[in-house]
């Protein structure tokens, strides 16, 4: 038997986020950051939270983790952007603005190393202090369209 659970406008009001830590970045200002991490071989450390620390269990085994962050210093009111490598308006949805209406962020880091809580990452656009909602394996195997 398949269940389905349908969204209806309304009936969900809230959705509770607990950060698992937060970045420690040399970018301190919106305009410091890289609009992708990936362009950059800037450094950053993800500061995992004590209470997390067993879900790092054998993440030193991965290259590459997904990192997603609460932007917390968007603009959460903006629906259409125009891309600095297209003039053209388009909705968020249709693009990587940090400003939207949820303003999550993934991002593909190579994991440099792990010590203790804290993971040295390299391509990771966040501010310092941003919130980490979460961190998930890269596998090319699943990540990878084919």
């Amino acid at each position: 038997m398949q269940c389905r659970r349908h969204y209806r406008e309304g009936s969900i009001t809230n959705v509770d986020l607990n950060p698992i830590g937060y970045v420690s970045s040399p970018y301190k200002k919106k305009e410091d950051a890289p609009r992708q991490g990936r362009l950059t071989d800037t450094e950053a450390e993800i500061v995992i939270d004590e209470r997390y620390l067993p879900g790092l269990f054998r993440v030193e085994e991965k290259k590459h983790l997904f990192v997603l962050c609460w932007f917390d210093r968007s603009d959460r009111t903006v629906l259409r952007v125009t891309p600095p490598h297209k003039p053209v308006e388009h909705g968020v949805f249709a693009t990587r603005s940090p400003n939207r209406p949820n303003p999550i962020s993934l991002s593909l880091v190579d994991v440099i190393n792990i010590t203790g809580g804290t993971i040295r990452v390299r391509g990771l656009e966040a501010l310092d202090g941003t919130p980490v909602l979460d961190i998930k394996p890269y596998s090319e195997e699943i990540d990878c369209p084919k």
